[in-house]
């Protein structure tokens, strides 16, 4: 009785509401990774393409041939990616359910470990895990060996939307620089976006990884003008 009544318990939490810290931030990586390939993947094309011909008509369809495969591309690859992940925490739920019921003590002694690394005595430990076991069987076992919280997944389609929305949204910052400036211009304009685009997510992932705002921002630079430079020498070989 007392197992049907925490299966049932477990049950009820997985449909618990809201968000996640992880959840939140998973649509926000697949976000800034999708922007930054978007922004470097068609500045490549534009520049490459642009130093084997002067053709603007060809240059513009290459870069928005390029745009549209990367933003697919990243929109699929975040998908099936994040699906692996979310596929494997249910693995893992069900795993620990079917372990709950046939090695209880097992599971007992875990969630006892865990709180004696972490400084309580052995008694205390005990104590807590037992509690927290009785309460919240499911939930505990999941916190304690995954670091997961039962009922939230991470999930592929907001992955997948954040990635092909932003490298849509990235790459057609170049872009748009090279179209709507003077043809003098039009490369002069494609680097300074690029420079303020890559500029700009790696102030937004350093912001969000609270790392390091001036580094990340000169890494994502370098990067970009490196991508420019290595594409327009290769458009030179032919």
């Amino acid at each position: 009785m007392k197992n049907v009544l925490s299966t049932v318990s477990d049950r009820r939490e997985e449909k618990k509401s809201g968000q996640t810290m992880e959840e939140r931030l998973n649509a926000i990586r697949a976000g800034i990774l999708g922007s930054n390939d978007g922004i470097l993947t068609v500045v490549g094309v534009v520049f490459s393409v642009a130093a084997a011909t002067t053709n603007r008509l060809v240059i513009v369809i290459a870069a928005l041939s390029d745009l549209l495969a990367c933003a697919l591309s990243m929109g699929s690859g975040e998908f099936a990616a994040v699906s692996s992940q979310s596929d494997s925490e249910r693995v893992a739920v069900d795993r620990e359910r079917v372990a709950l019921k046939e090695n209880f003590d097992e599971q007992l002694a875990t969630v006892q470990a865990y709180y004696e690394d972490r400084g309580v005595t052995a008694e205390t430990a005990k104590a807590i895990a037992v509690e927290l076991l009785a309460q919240k069987p499911l939930e505990t076992i999941l916190s304690v060996k995954y670091d997961m919280t039962l009922g939230h997944y991470v999930s592929p389609i907001e992955a997948s939307f954040a990635s092909t929305f932003s490298a849509a949204l990235g790459g057609a910052l170049p872009l748009l620089a090279l179209l709507l400036s003077p043809m003098k211009y039009q490369y002069i304009a494609a680097i300074l976006a690029t420079v303020v685009a890559v500029s700009l997510t790696g102030l937004i992932s350093a912001f969000l990884s609270k790392g390091m705002v001036k580094r990340a921002v000169i890494r994502n630079i370098w990067i970009g003008l490196l991508t420019i430079v290595i594409h327009f020498s290769i458009g030179k070989l032919f």
